[in-house]
Formats: structure tokens, sequence, C-alpha cells
């Protein structure tokens, strides 16, 4: 497991921080059992999110996932970010919301936050809320777009797709789905409900995907007997 890999337990989610810690030649362990396992085998986490655990509970690796809403008046304190707190609250056990951003609608500052948390964070989903519609200032396909490797237009089409049986002005939204390096990135709409519509089209499916990407899952053809 590499540093910044996510693990849950129980309730609690960590992200590995460090492997290994050079050992002093006089350590408590050394001095009890003549050697010490922590310059090889000692794991360090910080955590992200506080829990109860005990003995005997199994932990679990997650996909380490970003939550960012795009809001001018949220990031000025003027309104509540629900959103942002919806998409938490419906992520699977196996998704660990490790960063969290409220951001202005600024392109700049999205492009490079976006790129830091794919390059360097190594976040496996990006899920961005907010900034998809027709207003000058709604500018988070562009961000997204500019920093993508590949693109993965399906998912923004299924999205759009099942929100159309809903409400007609679903094909204004303009929002996008992409690949950057190992890291996926979804655009979602800035409201709660459309967030509940759009996330219940496409958590079930994307893991496959992200397993894909991290090299970590087969091909979805079956050989033809």
């Amino acid at each position: 497991m590499p540093v910044g890999t996510c693990l849950r337990c129980g309730d609690a989610v960590l992200e590995i921080t460090q492997i290994g810690k050079e050992c002093h030649h006089d350590c408590a362990i050394r001095q009890r059992v003549g050697d010490c396992i922590m310059p090889r085998q000692g794991v360090f986490a910080k955590v992200l999110r506080g829990g109860e655990i005990s003995v005997g509970m199994q932990m679990h690796i997650a996909y380490k996932v970003a939550i960012i809403t795009l809001s001018d008046k949220g990031s000025m304190g003027e309104r509540e970010d629900i959103s942002g707190k919806k998409i938490a609250e419906l992520l699977p056990e196996n998704y660990a919301p490790a960063v969290y951003k409220l951001l202005p609608d600024d392109r700049a500052l999205l492009e490079s936050t976006l790129i830091n948390l794919c390059d360097n964070e190594h976040c496996d989903l990006i899920l961005t809320t907010g900034g998809t519609g027709f207003s000058p200032r709604d500018i988070t396909p562009e961000s997204t777009l500019a920093v993508a490797h590949r693109n993965a237009f399906g998912i923004a089409e299924a999205i759009r797709s099942e929100s159309m049986k809903i409400t007609k002005r679903a094909m204004l939204s303009r929002g996008v789905s992409v690949i950057r390096g190992s890291t996926l990135i979804i655009n979602l709409a800035g409201s709660p409900k459309a967030v509940t519509e759009s996330m219940a089209v496409f958590m079930d499916t994307i893991s496959h995907g992200l397993n894909l990407l991290h090299n970590t899952d087969g091909e979805c053809a079956t050989p033809i007997k």
C-alpha cells in the first residue's frame, strides 16, 4: 500500500502518510524482542475522519475522493454548502471523502486545484458540484477540460440522459467527465437534488473504471466461445 492510500475501519477514515521509520538501537521494541520492524513495516497514517475502532475490526482499502463545491457566495460564507455535504453522505463505504474544497467560480484557481489533487494528492475520484450552467461565471466544464488527459464522455452523457427523464432543463447542463492520469473527474450540477439524482446514475458502475485506471481489474469483454 503506497503513501496516500485511504483506509476505512468502521466509521474512521485514515490516509497512509509514511512507511517505515528510523529505529534507534535502544528502542523499547528492540530491547524486548531483539529486533524492530519499524524501519521495514511501520505504517503511519493521519485521521481524515474520526471514529471508534477496536481490536479485531478489519481495515478496508477505499477509493480516495475529493469533493469540490464551486460557489462565489459559498466561498464568502454567504451560503451553506448543502450539495458538497450531500455528495459525502451518498458515497458508498469503499469511497473515502479525503479532501473537501469550497471555491469561488474562478477558472485559474479551479484548474490549479484539480491538477494538485490529481498529480500530488493522488485522488482516485474528484466530484465537483456547481458551475455547470449557462451563467457567465459557470466555468467548471472549461476548467475540467483544460486539465484533462483523456475524455470519459459516457458518464456525463448518462447523467444527462437520465436527468432528461425528470426535467427537460437537463439539456442545459454542460457538465463533463474526464480522466487526468489515474484520476476520474466528474462534474455535477449545483443543487442537492441534482447531486442525488446524478450519483444514482454512476456510483454503482465507476468502480470498474477506477480499477482499470489502476490496473487492478480485467477488461470487460467476454471471450467468444
